[in-house]
C-alpha cells in the first residue's frame, strides 16, 4: 500500500488475499497501479521465468532467439524490445542494462526463481517519482521473500529434454534467518538445432529484524549457455529449405552470467519516519552470436556478428519518509536519490561460425546517472488526495573508442513534474486524474559517435536524455459484490525516438510520436474456490510528424486480451486455464504490412497426493496452434539468392508441450 494512502472515511468490507491480484479500492495513486501476488504465479505454468511480467495487465512477453537472450517485451503502444521504456527491478536491483552491447535497456529474467516471489509491485506511465529512467511505460518491482511460509522442491520433466530442478528453503540463523534457493536447468525446445539451454542459478540471503526495522543482505549467482534459432524469412519456409523451426545460420548462441550481492536496511527514525536504503554490486557479463540478414552484407562469410558485454554496476538508493500536519491535514513528504554507476566493456565484432573475422568497433563506457526526488502526498478531505512530486535526473558518460572520432564525454539533465489526484472512495469506488513527464536514456556510445564505424560515413549524434510526457484518468471500483474493476484511458508522447543500434553499431533516426489507449481489468472471486481474471487493452500509437514514408510505428502493440480461471481446493485437485491474445500490428510505416495475431491457452492441473506434495500437470499452447511469437518485416539474402529480399521474417511460438513436476513442502 502507498504510504500516501489516508483512512478512508467510509469502511470497506475485509478483504482477506486470496486472489491473484491485491488492487482493493484504497491501494494505489492509479487504476493501472497494481501488486501481484504469489498465489497467481502458483497457479498458472509458464514457458519462461520472464512470463511472470505477463501478469501485468496488457504486457505480452515473447521470444525471437534462443532463451537464454532477454524477452521480448510489448505494453501500451510499444514493442519495448528488450526493456527499453519499461523498468523491471528484482529485489530494489536494476534489470535494465542501459548502453548494453544488443539493445538499450536490456532486460534479462532468466535469473528469477518464481518460487521465491513473494510480490510483483506494477505501475504504468511516467506518474511516479521515485521511478526514473526506462519507466515511461510503465515498471515493476520484483520481490523474494526474506524467509518462506515453507520449504519448497520441485522436480520437472518435459518434452524436447526439459529437465528443472529446484530447492529453496529459509530456516533460523543465529540472530536472523538464512534462505537459500538454487536452481538447475535444461531444454533443447523444439528447434531443429536444439537449444541445449543450460542455466545454473543460486539465491542466499540473510535477514535481521521486522520489514519496519531490520535488514537483509542477499548474494545471487546465474550462468546460462544456448544454442540459437533466430527469427527466419518466411520465404526460406515456403521453398522448403527449412521448417518453422529451422535455423539459417545454426552457429548463433550466447551465454552469459549475473552475480550480484545488494544490501537492503530500512529503520523506523525516532521522529516517526522511515528511512530505506538499497545498495547493490552487480557483475554482468553476456557473449551473443547473431545473424538476421544471413548473406546481405558478405556473401561470403555471412553476416553473423558478436555483441560482448562486460561490466560492473554500483548503486545505492535511499529514501526518507515522514509524516507530518500541514493545517490539520495528513501530509506525507518522501525524499530520495538513485545514484548508478556502470562501467561496461563493449565490442561489436564480425564472425564466422562464432570465430572472429574483424572488430567493427570497441569501447569502454563510464556512465553514470544520478536521480533526486521528492514526492508529497497531501490528504486534503476525507474523499480527495493529492500526489505531487518532481524528478531531477543528471547523466554523465565517457565513451573510449577504437575509433578516435567516436569517443567523446556527454553531460545532460531532465526535470519530470508529477501530480496525480485521487478522489473517492464513493460507494467503493476511486477515481484517478494522472500527469507526469519522464524520459529514456540513449546509448552513450550513440550520444559520442560522429562516423559510422561499418561504412565510414559521418554519423548523427542522439540526445541523451529524451523527454516523454503522459496522461490518464481512470476509475477503480468494488461497487459489485466480490469484483474488483478498474478502467483506465491513458495517453503518453515521446519527444523522439532516436536509438542507437547496437546490431550495426551505429545510431538510427525515428520520429517523434504519439500513443494512446485504454485498459480494463477485473478480478472476480464468486466462490472461495474460484478465481476469474480478465484483462482487455487496445491502443494506438502513431508518429507525429506526418512523414510521407507513413505515420504507423512498426511494431507497435494494437489489441491483448487475457482471460484466466482457476478452481483450487476441489478436493485433492486443483485446476487453471489461461488464454492470451496478442493483436496484428504494422511491420512498416505505411501499414501495408502488417503481423499475424496469436490466441494460445495454456493449462494446469495439480493433484494432492498429501498435505506436503502434489504433482502438476502443464500444457502450453494446449490446443497446438501455429503461431508466431514475433514477426518483423526487412530485408535479408539467402546465399541461393543474387540480391537481398523484403521478406516478414518470424520466430514461430513453440507447439503443444508437456511438463510434469512434482512438488514437495518441507
Amino acid at each position: 500500500m502507498r504510504t500516501g494512502a489516508a483512512q478512508e472515511p467510509e469502511k470497506l468490507d475485509e478483504v482477506r488475499v486470496i486472489g491473484h491480484y491485491e488492487n482493493a479500492v484504497g491501494t494505489s495513486d492509479a487504476a493501472s497501479q497494481g501488486y501481484i501476488t504469489p498465489e497467481l504465479i502458483e497457479a498458472r505454468p509458464m514457458l519462461r521465468p520472464g512470463e511472470v511480467l505477463e501478469y501485468v495487465p496488457g504486457v505480452i512477453i515473447t521470444q525471437h532467439s534462443g532463451d537464454g537472450k532477454a524477452n521480448q517485451y510489448f505494453l501500451r503502444g510499444f514493442n519495448l524490445d528488450h526493456g527499453t521504456d519499461f523498468r523491471t527491478e528484482v529485489d530494489h536491483m536494476p534489470v535494465n542494462m542501459p548502453t548494453h552491447a544488443h539493445g538499450q535497456g536490456y532486460s534479462d529474467l532468466n535469473f528469477l526463481i518464481p518460487e521465491l516471489i513473494s510480490r510483483i509491485a506494477y505501475k504504468k506511465g511516467p506518474y511516479f517519482a521515485d521511478e526514473g529512467d526506462f519507466s515511461s511505460a510503465g515498471a515493476a518491482d520484483i520481490s523474494y521473500y526474506t524467509k518462506l511460509p515453507q520449504g519448497i522442491g520441485a522436480m520437472s520433466a518435459g518434452g524436447n529434454g526439459y529437465v528443472r530442478a529446484m530447492a529453496a528453503n529459509s530456516s533460523n540463523a543465529g540472530p536472523g534467518t538464512l534462505l537459500y534457493g538454487l536452481e538447475l536447468f535444461h531444454n533443447d525446445g523444439p528447434w531443429d538445432n536444439p537449444a541445449d539451454y543450460r542455466k545454473v542459478n543460486g539465491v542466499m540471503r540473510f535477514s535481521q529484524g521486522t520489514n519496519a526495522d531490520g535488514y537483509s543482505l542477499s548474494i545471487m549467482a546465474y550462468q546460462g549457455k544456448w544454442n540459437a534459432t533466430d527469427q527466419i524469412p518466411q520465404r526460406a519456409v515456403d521453398q522448403g529449405l527449412v521448417s518453422r523451426f529451422g535455423a539459417i545460420d545454426p552457429s548463433d548462441a550466447g551465454q552469459t552470467s549475473r552475480y550480484s550481492v545488494s544490501l537492503d536496511r530500512h529503520k523506523v527514525l525516532d521522529n516517526g519516519g522511515v528511512f530505506h536504503m538499497d545498495a547493490y554490486v552487480i557483475k554482468y557479463r553476456l557473449k551473443l552470436f547473431s545473424n538476421f540478414t544471413f548473406f546481405l552484407d558478405d556473401p561470403v562469410n555471412g553476416d553473423q556478428f558478436e555483441q560482448f558485454d562486460d561490466r560492473w554496476v554500483f548503486g545505492v538508493t535511499p529514501s526518507w519518509i515522514f509524516t507530518d500536519k500541514w493545517g490539520g491535514h495528513v501530509a506525507t513528504n518522501k525524499f530520495g536519490a538513485d545514484v548508478r554507476r556502470d562501467n561496461i566493456d563493449l565490442a561489436l565484432n564480425r564472425t564466422l561460425e562464432r570465430q572472429p573475422l574483424s572488430t567493427t568497433r570497441s569501447d569502454y563506457v563510464q556512465q553514470t546517472g544520478v536521480g533526486l526526488y521528492y514526492e508529497n502526498t497531501f490528504q486534503w478531505t476525507d474523499t480527495l488526495r493529492s500526489v505531487a512530486g518532481i524528478r531531477q535526473d543528471y547523466y554523465y558518460a565517457n565513451v573510449t573508442s577504437n575509433l578516435n572520432e567516436n569517443s567523446g564525454t556527454t553531460n545532460a539533465h531532465i526535470t519530470s513534474p508529477k501530480l496525480s489526484l485521487i478522489f473517492g472512495p464513493f460507494t467503493k469506488t476511486e477515481y484517478f486524474l494522472n500527469y507526469g513527464q519522464g524520459f529514456h536514456s540513449n546509448d552513450a556510445r550513440g550520444t559520442t559517435i560522429t562516423v559510422d564505424p561499418s561504412t565510414g560515413a559521418a554519423a548523427d549524434k542522439v540526445p541523451a536524455l529524451v523527454k516523454t510526457k503522459g496522461e490518464e484518468i481512470g476509475i477503480r471500483t468494488e461497487a459489485i459484490p466480490k469484483l474488483q474493476s478498474s478502467l483506465s484511458l491513458w495517453r503518453l508522447t515521446s519527444a523522439s525516438e532516436l536509438v542507437f543500434v547496437g546490431d550495426a553499431g551505429t545510431t538510427e533516426a525515428s520520429r517523434p510520436s504519439l500513443r494512446r489507449g485504454i485498459e480494463w481489468s477485473n478480478r472476480y472471486i464468486p466462490k472461495p474456490w474460484l478465481l476469474v481474471d480478465l484483462d482487455l487493452s487496445a491502443s494506438r500509437a502513431q508518429f507525429t510528424d506526418d512523414n510521407p514514408a507513413g505515420n504507423y510505428i512498426p511494431g507497435s502493440i494494437d489489441r491483448v486480451a487475457s482471460f484466466g480461471v482457476t478452481a483450487k481446493d476441489l478436493g485433492p485437485w486443483s485446476g487453471s486455464m489461461f488464454m492470451r491474445y496478442f493483436g496484428p500490428r504494422p511491420l512498416t510505416e505505411d501499414n501495408s504490412v502488417r503481423s499475424s495475431s496469436s490466441l494460445l491457452w495454456s493449462a494446469r492441473a495439480s493433484y494432492k497426493v498429501d498435505t506436503r506434495t502434489q504433482i502438476n500437470l502443464d500444457i502450453l499452447n494446449l490446443f497446438d496452434r501455429k503461431a508466431n511469437d514475433i514477426e518483423y518485416y526487412y530485408a535479408s539474402q539467402l546465399r541461393t539468392e543474387a540480391a537481398p529480399v523484403n521478406d516478414i521474417h518470424f520466430h514461430p511460438a513453440e507447439p503443444r508441450t508437456f511438463r510434469v513436476s512434482l512438488v514437495t513442502h518441507f
